[in-house]
């Protein structure tokens, strides 16, 4: 049985046990590991055993590279002050609540977000929430950590995260060299930052082998 499959066991157990109208699932992790492959592999799991679930990402929440421009946060752009966190504890916050909620959904490929892209409905009993700061000791991400009903993180050493960083940018078809620039200048500075300032979670998960953040 690989890393992931018991990882999302490991979750979906958890889930499952619980017969609540709205659950919240935060998986926290650094950069490149893994976090969104994660929480769309429970996210098929649930619903195939017939619990609801929808995946919302706090990638919805970058700011616009225009904003990032003005601000001179650009070379920076997936640091905490690059996204906008108090519209994401709102979001959070209004999921709780177990009515109908949208959320945007950040396009890679365009490298910006889309606002009402992902609809979360009320019968949704389950909304797996992913995202580098979702359990991170920083004003105002902190508060984050009272909402969920259920906090995870993938753990993955800062090597591995390393490699993963480089090769997400050489995929991108960038040289050697200015993918490891680009990952060394920001990437993994970002990684050190959750790492460094993580809050205790429910659960933690060592190692994810596929990954798609």
């Amino acid at each position: 049985m690989n890393t992931l499959t018991n990882h999302v066991n490991t979750l979906a157990e958890r889930v499952l046990a619980q017969d609540s109208d709205r659950f919240l699932v935060g998986i926290a992790g650094a950069p490149a590991s893994g976090t969104s492959t994660l929480a769309a592999e429970l996210a098929r799991r649930l619903n195939a055993q017939g619990r609801k679930s929808v995946v919302v990402p706090m990638d919805g929440f970058h700011l616009d590279n225009a904003v990032l421009d003005a601000r001179g946060l650009r070379p920076r752009k997936g640091a905490p002050e690059t996204f906008d966190a108090g519209g994401f504890l709102r979001l959070v916050t209004a999921l709780k609540t177990g009515q109908e909620v949208f959320a945007p959904l950040f396009d890679r490929s365009r490298d910006l977000a889309i606002a009402g892209a992902i609809a979360v409905p009320a019968a949704a009993r389950v909304v797996i929430v992913e995202g580098n700061y979702l359990m991170f000791d920083e004003e105002p991400w902190r508060a984050l950590g009272a909402l969920w009903d259920l906090s995870a993180r993938v753990d993955v050493p800062l090597p591995e995260l390393r490699a993963r960083l480089i090769q997400r940018w050489l995929s991108l078809n960038y040289s050697s060299a200015v993918a490891t620039r680009r990952a060394e200048g920001n990437d993994i500075p970002n990684a050190r930052r959750v790492m460094d300032k993580a809050l205790a979670c429910d659960i933690v998960l060592n190692g994810q082998p596929a990954l798609r953040s």
